[in-house]
């Protein structure tokens, strides 16, 4: 077992790529915090998987969840590992001129935001076990943006910058931080992304931008943070891995 021992929290981790990142990280042996926004959903995730975990509620957006999220896992576990970024959000795909001003702060601050709390939170956490791992789900999005998501492009843009940044200025505490860019993925924001109705023609208009003929799936993110979180990774920090079947050749 690739995580055995190690403390994972992962946000948003009870659907879609969080799932999975969640799922693979129980069955590589970590002890494992499932975050999100909706408690029953995190109950109901650790209740499917097992394994050594615990399901918190948690709004990444404020500063008091993610702080009694954080204390929450370093209480149960002992300490912590790995903090997975997860969580996100997104605008309808639509003309950049019709999002509104609520939507996009909420985009930034679930996006973004989110990642300089869990940062002020997590980082003495990892200092104290002499290192760790932060892994970041950024996207495709942020380095080849598709017409109608800008505003969500430039969120992803600005986790990728982030994930090289801290990369930098963390490396001497040996926190590596590295960020995942799936690209479109069969998760409950598809149609967010696509704009239109979730159909087999709609989605092989997609499709046909990705070299190897599909879209991402759950276990493809989660094989990628894995790979991240693994102590075989640990001369790798401030890559963005894309995980897109070919779009960002």
């Amino acid at each position: 077992m690739r995580l055995r021992g190690l403390v994972a929290i992962v946000t948003g981790g009870a659907s879609g790529f969080g799932r999975g990142i969640a799922e693979a990280f129980a069955r590589e042996g970590a002890r494992v915090v499932v975050a999100d926004i909706d408690g029953d959903a995190a109950l109901a995730t650790v209740r499917a998987f097992g394994g050594d975990a615990i399901a918190v509620k948690a709004d990444v957006t404020l500063r008091a969840d993610v702080d009694a999220m954080i204390g929450t896992a370093a209480d149960v576990f002992g300490g912590i590992d790995i903090l997975v970024n997860n969580a996100g959000t997104t605008h309808r795909n639509q003309s950049l001129m019709t999002v509104s001003e609520e939507m996009f702060d909420r985009i930034y601050a679930v996006n973004v935001k989110s990642i300089y709390l869990t940062t002020l939170a997590v980082v003495p956490q990892l200092e104290a076990r002499g290192g760790g791992v932060i892994i970041n789900t950024a996207s495709t999005a942020g380095i080849r943006p598709r017409p109608g998501l800008t505003w969500y492009n430039g969120s992803k843009g600005a986790v990728i910058t982030l994930t090289k940044s801290m990369a930098a200025e963390l490396a001497p505490l040996k926190i590596r931080v590295n960020a995942i860019n799936p690209v479109i993925g069969e998760t409950a924001m598809l149609e967010d992304f696509m704009g239109v109705a979730d159909t087999p023609d709609n989605r092989a208009r997609f499709v046909a931008g990705i070299p190897l003929g599909r879209m991402s799936k759950p276990e493809d993110i989660a094989n990628a943070a894995v790979f991240l979180a693994d102590p075989a990774s640990a001369f790798v920090t401030g890559v963005a891995i894309e995980v897109d079947g070919g779009r960002c050749i």
